[in-house]
């Protein structure tokens, strides 16, 4: 059975028909209007139908980036789009005569992952994805694990650094602050303050008047000293907050996503070797599998799909 899944960035929505066995059938991409809720209903409705178009579609899966309650029909924070306590799938429901359900972005991520991808055959699997922030999703035994109130897997908000740098979220010393891609490039610009390694940082600096992420990635190819010693530093902190999180789940794998994990091996071997030195019990604990991600972009809109399915299926 086919399913539409939809995934609502701050700048884009995309949207895909995808098989039972997770394969793109056909997709679609639009600019996310990201202020104006009414907008965003008109965009999701358009795309769910158009895709939907001449097959036989019994469900549609949006994703969003925020906190979805544990019926999955409500938006409680949205913050790149402006949703507070947004009832999205009743909105939909008036205007499509489907099974609609609700995720968190990076929870349809990783299941796209652990059914898909790099997951696939594992019970027990922990994703973080690893861009502008962290994102995260855990599968225990087969399921997605939403919590309670259906907010769980906030992983980015994992507190490493008690007092540490200022989040978004309004704590202090959250992960994402230390293993994001924004979380990079600051350490790629202090390295660059210091000279030494930091030299090509500092050079391409003053030549552009800025660092960009671009800039890091391309000098992590490279092999640049400086952005190298950036790159172990930010999987020193993914490494120490995948041995506390692998107290508390135990999972078999860990998946990396996003875009700062394109670095593969280069990002996962200061992983692993800080993982080793900061799990407990340590050399009587079975290690994980530390794996990048497969799916890519895609990845949003296949989970979302199959999330929906899987929920109409289960009725």
């Amino acid at each position: 059975m086919h399913a539409v899944g939809i995934d609502i960035g701050g700048t884009k929505i995309a949207g895909a028909l995808v098989s039972d066995e997770g394969e793109i059938v056909r997709s679609e991409r639009v600019p996310t209007p990201a202020g104006d809720p009414g907008a965003i209903v008109d965009v999701v409705t358009d795309m769910i139908l158009s895709l939907s178009q001449g097959e036989e579609v019994r469900a549609a899966g949006v994703a969003a980036a925020g906190f979805i309650d544990e019926q999955q029909a409500t938006v409680y924070y949205a913050p790149n789009i402006s949703w507070r306590n947004e009832p999205f799938r009743d909105r939909l429901l008036e205007r499509v005569s489907l099974d609609v359900t609700i995720d968190n972005d990076a929870n349809a991520a990783g299941w796209a992952e652990f059914r898909f991808g790099a997951g696939r055959g594992v019970s027990d699997m922990t994703m973080l994805t690893i861009g502008t922030g962290v994102g995260g999703a855990i599968v225990t035994d087969g399921r997605l694990l939403r919590g309670g109130f259906g907010t769980g897997a906030e992983i980015g908000h994992l507190r490493v650094v008690p007092g540490g740098l200022p989040c978004g979220c309004g704590s202090r010393g959250c992960i994402e602050q230390y293993g994001s891609g924004r979380a990079l490039l600051r350490m790629a610009n202090e390295i660059a303050d210091v000279g030494g390694i930091g030299i090509q940082l500092a050079d391409l600096r003053q030549k552009r008047g800025v660092l960009t992420g671009e800039d890091v990635a391309a000098l992590i190819i490279e092999r640049d000293a400086g952005a190298m010693q950036a790159l172990r530093e930010l999987g020193s902190w993914l490494g120490q907050a995948c041995a506390s999180l692998s107290a508390i789940l135990d999972p078999r794998m860990f998946v990396l996503g996003g875009g700062v994990a394109a670095a593969g091996e280069t990002l996962l071997d200061p992983i692993r070797e800080a993982y080793l030195a900061h799990l407990p019990a340590r050399g009587y604990h079975p290690e994980p599998q530390f794996v990048t991600a497969q799916l890519g972009n895609d990845a949003g809109v296949v989970g979302a799909a199959d999330l929906a399915r899987l929920h109409f299926l289960s009725r």
